[in-house]
């Protein structure tokens, strides 16, 4: 399926089901006369004498250089090749999908002068399943992601290294297989493709649709806890979080209690419950959890004006037919985005790791055996999964100190002052992995601890998350090799799965 974008209106929506479905994209045939103008102002500036920096000239601290007309493909073809510095593990192959459907939505404004040869190229690839290798290290989030973006625009001419099916192939021999041409670069195409923010936004976005997606399986797990420890559902009278206003809090509470409508287990100590308040992991999840998720939103508003803009240098202003030098390349917006997701996500696994703890205590878990197990001292149960939270509760809190404001001078410091947008970015994934570990161990605890609660019975709505729970992970008896069932109960919560047993 291919899905046709609107360049400056695509949705995060639709960017989501690009990335997760692995559609391919092509771009409104509307754009076609803007992107076709803009390639003639290029064109005509490539003919003349003025130097015009990007057309004409060296790049960076070069930009004093002039080139002659002969040599401005050379100038074009050199660029990309000595940009292709990135090292470490790959972008993986969804993720380097929506940074070209990025590229082609900043290039479809008709800002930047490339031909429509270039879009044509990139909608192909996608189609075809041409997936450059993209090393994950080497941006620092100004003048573009340059490095990563090299590596994508190698392919694009027959070098670098790309992915298609399951084999990695010189880039050439990639595209030849693909039944496709590699393109020549004309006057500024090649900076066009690097100069830009989409690497580190595609992992921005990505980063932000995970997180969004453990947020709610935190609040069914969040629910699960509160009835297995018999919890108090009173903190959630909507009256309570209407009197604060912070919309997010309101949302959690109001799907608490719906998760929570009609739980036996709960009416069974509504009346002559002697606890005054339970620890603020149980009391105050929506306020944490819905502050995370107000701060997710912010960053999503953020996120989606940067996917659908103009990022690279210089830009081609075809009404005022000027080719002017700026700095939107910057990625300043993606790192402070990213380092908001980045405090969301390691809080919402903080107070998550908190109940873990809780149910796992026989001095605080209100009559559950130790550690969950029917049989403790010969079982240790969930001992050690509580402490394996503990340590990925950790990681996540070093993980999300920021690093926009973090700076280092580069290209003989012509670039001053950098982001470290793709730094911001990239560790999202790792700490969306961590967290989804951590309400994992969670949803574990907090099944096996409702079930001691028997014969009371949980709500309707949580006994769907409950029946989900256990198609893929048994009871705990007598102990066992953890590992497995850790690693299914992760992707209950990546994969939406329990949320959607839980009608949420």
């Amino acid at each position: 399926m291919t899905l046709t974008l609107t360049p400056g209106a695509a949705t995060l929506d639709q960017l989501e089901a690009l990335w997760r479905q692995g559609l391919a994209a092509r771009l409104d045939p509307a754009a076609r006369p803007a992107i076709k103008a803009a390639a003639a102002l290029v064109a005509r500036a490539a003919a003349g004498t003025d130097a015009v920096y990007g057309v004409n000239t060296g790049f960076g601290k070069l930009a004093s250089v002039k080139i002659a007309s002969k040599d401005t493909a050379a100038l074009q073809r050199n660029l990309i090749l000595s940009h292709c510095c990135g090292v470490g593990e790959p972008l993986d192959t969804a993720s380097t999908r929506l940074m070209m459907v990025l590229k082609l939505l900043s290039l479809g404004r008709g800002a930047s002068g490339v031909r429509w040869e270039i879009i044509a190229c990139l909608e192909d690839m996608l189609a075809r399943g041409v997936t450059p290798v993209i090393p994950g290290q080497g941006s620092v989030g100004a003048s573009g992601d340059l490095a990563p973006l090299a590596h994508m625009a190698a392919v694009m001419i027959g070098e670098g290294e790309a992915r298609l099916g399951d084999q990695t192939l010189p880039g050439g021999e990639a595209m030849h297989r693909a039944g496709l041409t590699p393109v020549t670069l004309g006057p500024k195409e090649g900076l066009a493709l690097i100069n830009g923010t989409q690497f580190s936004t595609a992992c921005a976005l990505t980063g932000l649709y995970d997180a969004k997606r453990a947020a709610l399986g935190a609040i069914v797990t969040s629910a699960l806890s509160t009835d297995a420890i018999m919890g108090s559902t009173a903190p959630l009278v909507a009256a309570i979080h209407t009197l604060r206003g912070h919309p997010g809090q309101i949302r959690v509470a109001a799907l608490m209690r719906q998760l929570m409508e009609g739980s036996v287990i709960r009416e069974s100590h509504r009346e002559g419950d002697t606890r005054v308040q339970d620890p603020y992991c149980i009391r105050c999840q929506p306020q944490v959890t819905g502050a995370a998720m107000d701060l997710l939103e912010f960053a999503a508003n953020t996120l989606e004006i940067e996917a659908n803009a103009v990022t690279d240098n210089p830009l081609v202003l075809v009404d005022e037919g000027l080719i002017v030098s700026g700095g939107n390349f910057h990625a300043e917006p993606v790192a402070f985005a990213a380092d908001q997701i980045a405090i969301a996500i390691s809080e919402i696994g903080a107070i998550a790791q908190r109940r873990v703890a809780l149910m796992v205590d026989p001095t605080l878990s209100f009559d559950l055996p130790p550690f969950l197990t029917p049989e403790p001292g010969l079982n240790s149960g969930l001992m050690i999964a509580e402490v394996t939270t503990a340590a990925l509760m950790s990681e996540n809190k070093h993980l999300a100190n920021p690093c926009s404001t973090d700076s280092t001078p580069t290209s003989a410091n012509q670039e001053d002052h950098v982001s470290m947008a793709a730094h911001a970015a990239r560790r999202l994934r790792k700490m969306n992995q961590n967290l989804s570990v951590i309400l994992g161990v969670e949803m574990i605890c907090a099944a096996q601890g409702i079930e001691f609660r028997a014969p009371l019975v949980t709500s309707p709505a949580l006994q769907s998350a409950m029946a989900r729970i256990r198609a893929d992970i048994p009871s705990l008896g007598q102990d066992r090799y953890m590992a497995p069932d850790i690693a299914a109960a992760a992707a209950l919560i990546t994969s939406g799965a329990l949320v959607q047993a839980a009608r949420l």
